[in-house]
């Protein structure tokens, strides 16, 4: 036996739904004074608790399952530690500055994340996009000169000016995240969506294998910036081909030849390998042994890292003249680099039943960069490659970054200056196998198709801007673009009529539920989207057409309505003029229109659209065009007859409808909890009037006990008289009524008596 629901409760406005469930609602003084009183206050608890809030290692670090967790952080932070060694120096040729700030960078972000990052299995450091973006703007203000020395005393002075740029720009950025950290702007990274992120890392990792083709041909050539770089860098390189460096190409090669497979191997069996496969390591050893012992540097002219000074370097200012200049290109890498650290630690919080703070992680990266580059570090952020090998190693909290540094360490202290002959054309190609990821991120346009075309878009024109301006350009038309789609979807979003289906409280879309009907006389209207000052003509021209309320339509409408309002008045006044003649005195009539309260909506054809339900449900919000739209809407309704009934307001709508002055238009038990409720209560009213419904409606106020006794005295008098003086013609009037009585302020309904059994007849009253 199937489930079934049966409810039996009264019919809620949204009045009687606050009394009966609502609680009194808090004045905003009294809510923003309970809220400062909570900020405010300070003892040990609420130190503690923010001691532990915005310094996450004091939390979780004192609940370590040492035994559980110790030996999977220590090979996943060993390994992570191998990786980020050659990969720190070649994401460094990118920056434009030299290898040993790479090292640099891989050491003191990552001490600092361990500290003030949520992120459980975040590994950060350099990473290619933002080296990218950051060797951009060094090369703008410390161009590559193409002739210089590099023993000569000006390559030191030039490569000072180089990394005091790109220290600049780490410090920038830092401060920029502690500034958002502190104004709360954590949610700002929700406006670079997923498409958005993806399609620019796609496009950027072109960028970065564009720009190391000339490291790996062994070509000497300026570094391009601005729109269509890359084709400009990928013509140069075309054009320069003959001058090609065997040697270096060979190089590179081989190093292709073995990276390629083995990180391939390392994707397909990283559930069976307990740590992947350290390629790139293995191959910057052999590479610098082959050309220390055969010295290929001064045979064939290949180009090496160079000297790498051993231990710290000293803490200094970064160039802050250059801020100025700077200070757009860092805006850009600010929120790349937030955007891509807060998914990829969602991601993995989501994957092992954790939660990540925004903003915090906003601190804690704002700390690691402005720190950091007082150490002579560039941009740093999480890394798709070092974070997916840190989770796969089997590594559990934070604490596997510091084994991760205790490798750098040893590499800066003791092992750095073997890397002398380590040839330039190795760390390119591992920048480019390092981008196989981002690469692969094309498997998602098959899956965006189908599932939205709009966010297919949205990843097309994203990557296309990146690929063919420029990085920070491309970037910026993609969120632009992405924001303009939301914009106009809201702008035009869908309207529909809906019915309900048969014998039950559901109602839905006509158009995509044929067995759904349409409640005679009841035109219910959904709207799928905010109701703004953007879309409030669209509203207003949707509504008009689902409700066909042509101009034309309206016109003959209150034309019918004023028809039926003269004729009632004419046929009233005759019956006044006749209750004079019978000596029922003028006071027994309040006022001339106590004869004349008709119900419209009952003169309305049955055809016709009588009343109007809008349902509010999926009216997110509403601002005060949407208000003064709906306002007016309701008046031009009211004029033609048809009432206006909401259902599903929240808070919000119902709040500023309100506040602009609905409550004038529409009586305020017009707005139901839902739309059943709406539904049923129409139908009740319509039900009634039908019963109690004529052509006119004539209305007699009986004041007190006095009068009502004068009519019942008189009653034959009248049934006598009106077949005396009226006779036939009494079957032609349309004036079949109905009269109230009130009786000490209370209506009772009184019967008709149809004189000669005609349904036109005038009515007697009787009492």
């Amino acid at each position: 036996m199937s489930a079934s629901v049966a409810v039996c409760r009264n019919i809620y406005t949204e009045d009687r739904f606050r009394q009966a469930y609502g609680t009194e609602e808090q004045r905003v003084s009294e809510r923003l004074h309970h809220r400062l009183a909570q900020r405010c206050s300070c003892s040990q608890v609420d130190c503690a608790h923010l001691l532990k809030k915005r310094v996450p290692v004091c939390n979780w670090l004192p609940k370590y399952k040492l035994r559980k967790w110790i030996l999977g952080d220590i090979v996943a932070g060993l390994t992570v530690g191998i990786v980020h060694i050659p990969q720190g120096m070649a994401f460094a040729l990118l920056t434009s500055v030299a290898p040993v700030y790479g090292l640099y960078t891989s050491f003191f972000p990552v001490v600092l994340y361990m500290i003030f990052g949520t992120g459980h299995h975040v590994s950060t450091g350099t990473f290619a996009v933002l080296s990218l973006m950051t060797g951009t703007v060094v090369e703008q203000l410390v161009p590559t000169p193409l002739a210089l020395n590099s023993s000569s005393p000006e390559a030191a002075e030039f490569e000072a000016q180089r990394i005091g740029v790109a220290s600049a720009v780490a410090f920038l950025s830092g401060i920029m995240m502690l500034c958002m950290c502190g104004f709360q702007l954590g949610f700002l990274s929700t406006y670079l969506s997923e498409p958005i992120v993806k399609a620019f890392t796609s496009a950027a990792a072109f960028h970065v294998t564009i720009s190391q083709l000339q490291s790996m041909l062994g070509l000497r050539l300026p570094r391009y910036t601005g729109a269509f770089s890359l084709f400009k860098t990928l013509g140069s390189v075309m054009e320069n081909l003959p001058h090609t460096n065997v040697a270096e190409l060979v190089i590179s090669l081989v190093c292709l030849a073995v990276l390629v497979p083995v990180k391939e191997v390392n994707s397909r069996f990283r559930e069976r390998l307990r740590t992947p496969i350290p390629v790139e390591i293995i191959t910057v050893i052999i590479a610098t042994g082959v050309t220390y012992a055969f010295s290929l540097d001064s045979r064939y002219n290949i180009q090496i890292v160079g000297h790498i000074p051993a231990g710290f370097p000293k803490p200094r200012l970064p160039a802050l003249e250059t801020v100025p200049d700077i200070a757009a290109d860092t805006v850009a890498i600010t929120l790349v680099g937030y955007a891509v650290s807060v998914s990829l630690a969602m991601i993995y919080a989501d994957k092992h039943g954790y939660s990540i703070d925004p903003n915090q992680e906003l601190l804690a990266h704002g700390i690691s960069n402005t720190v950091s580059s007082l150490f002579t570090c560039f941009p740093s952020s999480a890394t798709l490659a070092t974070t997916n090998i840190l989770e796969s190693a089997g590594g559990y909290t934070q604490l596997a970054g510091l084994f991760t540094s205790l490798v750098v360490l040893i590499v800066l202290l003791l092992i750095g200056p073997l890397f002398y002959f380590l040839p330039k054309a190795v760390l390119a190609c591992i920048n480019v196998t390092s981008l196989r990821q981002m690469f692969l991120l094309f498997q998602d346009l098959p899956d965006l198709w189908r599932i939205s075309r709009i966010d297919f878009m949205v990843w097309l024109v994203t990557w296309l801007s990146v690929v063919v301006l420029n990085v920070d350009l491309g970037l910026a038309i993609g969120v632009i673009f992405s924001m303009m789609s939301v914009i106009c979807r809201t702008q035009r979003a869908s309207c529909s009529v809906l019915g309900r289906a048969a014998n039950t409280e559901i109602y839905r879309s006509i158009n995509n539920h044929n067995k759904c009907y349409e409640v005679p006389g009841v035109k219910i209207l959904t709207y799928n989207g905010p109701i703004y000052y953007g879309n409030r003509s669209f509203f207003k021209a949707e509504m008009t057409e689902l409700l066909g309320l042509t101009p034309e339509k309206i016109r003959r409408r209150e034309k019918a309505i004023k028809a039926i309002e003269k004729r009632e008045r004419e046929a009233i006044s005759t019956t006044v003029l006749f209750l004079k003649e019978q000596g029922v005195a003028d006071s027994s009539f309040s006022s001339k229109n106590d004869l004349f309260q008709s119900d419209i909506t009952a003169e309305v054809p049955e055809g016709e659209v009588q009343a109007v339900l809008i349902d509010c449900s999926s009216v997110i919000f509403m601002d005060v065009a949407g208000a003064r739209l709906f306002i007016q809407m309701c008046m031009e309704c009211q004029k033609i007859g048809v009432r206006i009934y909401l259902s599903n307001c929240n808070e919000s709508v119902l709040k500023i409808l309100t506040s602009s002055g609905l409550m004038n238009y529409i009586n305020p038990q017009h707005i139901f909890v839902t739309v059943h409720d709406a539904v049923v209560y129409i139908q009740q009213q319509r039900g009634k009037t039908t019963r109690e419904q004529c052509y006119g409606v004539g209305v007699v106020i009986l004041h007190n006990q006095r009068h009502l006794n004068s009519w019942s005295v008189k009653y034959r008098k009248i049934e006598k008289t009106s077949r005396l003086f009226f006779g036939d013609f009494l079957s032609t009037l349309p004036v079949l009524g109905l009269v109230f009585c009130c009786l000490h302020c209370t209506w009772y309904p009184v019967e008709p008596i149809l004189f000669n059994n005609s349904v036109n007849s005038v009515p007697a009253i009787f009492i």
